[in-house]
């Protein structure tokens, strides 16, 4: 087993070759002038298998390229088996037809990974679970929620007075299976807009008064519907809010938005590397997914079930 780290978050791949008690597969990824990848694996790799880590996260398509290239060197040199590991799959978002004669992006990716010579994917909380389809190879799809879950039992050991939310009826699920974990109440924020031109109503559904609120959710990308969300609970009472966030995309003044909401923290996993931004905010933190991407690593290449780290 090696583990080729491409350049989109190169701290969690040491911290998870670290987890794992082996170096980092010694790999050349350069630009040529006019910005083409140029990739080099510089170890033998014949029969060797291999897992390459790569977030598609800003820059994307730069991103995107790089994963692809390193799967096309390492299928040329002959590797039994090569495993994408995406913490963050980019594209994710585009997953049906929004409209007349626009494409379903996450499906050409799907399709751009496999002819590029990846034999599995794995990768965590999926925007869309039905992604997984879109592949017509083996694809892990682990979840933050038992990171989570561990977090928040520590930092608030009694769950009597959380009340985990979902700022939007689409992310109920995600938000119903971390309530049943920590065997907490569930409430759900309902966001209209009756007309165009009318500012967005949300109605909170279920009583949130004198509860300290966790938001739930995926992905915070320009963070106006988590901090809405979270002054809307507390016009209806809350004791508190924090959000719990897989993915922290934060683009544009997303981490200023987060530091001037009710939001008391905000917690990310590091699918996704910090920006200088995200590590000066004072309510913003990070966790580790190293040992929960170690252990998937070794239960694939061991043969082993993935489906206990769901637990």
């Amino acid at each position: 087993m090696k583990i080729v780290a491409c350049n989109s978050n190169l701290p969690l791949a040491q911290a998870v070759a670290d987890e794992l008690g082996i170096p980092l597969c010694k790999t050349s990824i350069r630009r040529f002038a006019d910005g083409e990848v140029f990739v080099e694996i510089q170890e033998n790799v014949r029969g060797e298998d291999m897992f390459v880590l790569q977030s598609t996260c800003t820059p994307t398509n730069d991103h995107l390229m790089e994963l692809l290239v390193v799967l096309d060197a390492l299928r040329r040199g002959s590797a039994r088996r090569v495993t994408a590991v995406m913490p963050y799959f980019g594209y994710a978002r585009q997953d049906r037809k929004s409209g007349p004669r626009t494409p379903i992006s996450a499906k050409l990716v799907a399709n751009l990974l496999t002819e590029a010579g990846a034999n599995r994917i794995l990768t965590m909380d999926l925007h869309a679970m039905q992604i997984q389809g879109f592949f017509d190879i083996p694809t892990d799809n682990l979840y933050a929620a038992p990171l989570f879950v561990k977090d928040l039992t520590r930092r608030h050991p009694d769950p009597e007075k959380l009340m985990i939310v979902s700022p939007d009826v689409g992310g109920v699920v995600r938000a119903r299976q971390l309530a049943r974990r920590l065997n907490v109440d569930l409430a759900i924020i309902d966001k209209r807009r009756e007309r165009a031109g009318v500012s967005e109503v949300m109605n909170v559904i279920g009583d949130v008064s004198g509860r300290f609120c966790v938001l739930v959710d995926d992905i915070i990308d320009s963070g106006g519907s988590l901090c809405n969300a979270a002054e809307a609970l507390v016009k209806h009472g809350a004791a508190g809010v924090e959000a719990y966030v897989t993915h922290g995309v934060l683009t544009g003044n997303a981490c200023e938005r987060v530091q001037n909401s009710p939001l008391a923290m905000l917690t990310l996993t590091d699918s996704i590397p910090a920006t200088e931004e995200l590590k000066a905010a004072t309510n913003i933190r990070q966790i580790s997914t190293a040992d929960l991407m170690a252990r998937a690593i070794r239960a694939v290449a061991d043969e082993s079930s993935v489906s206990t780290l769901f637990d």
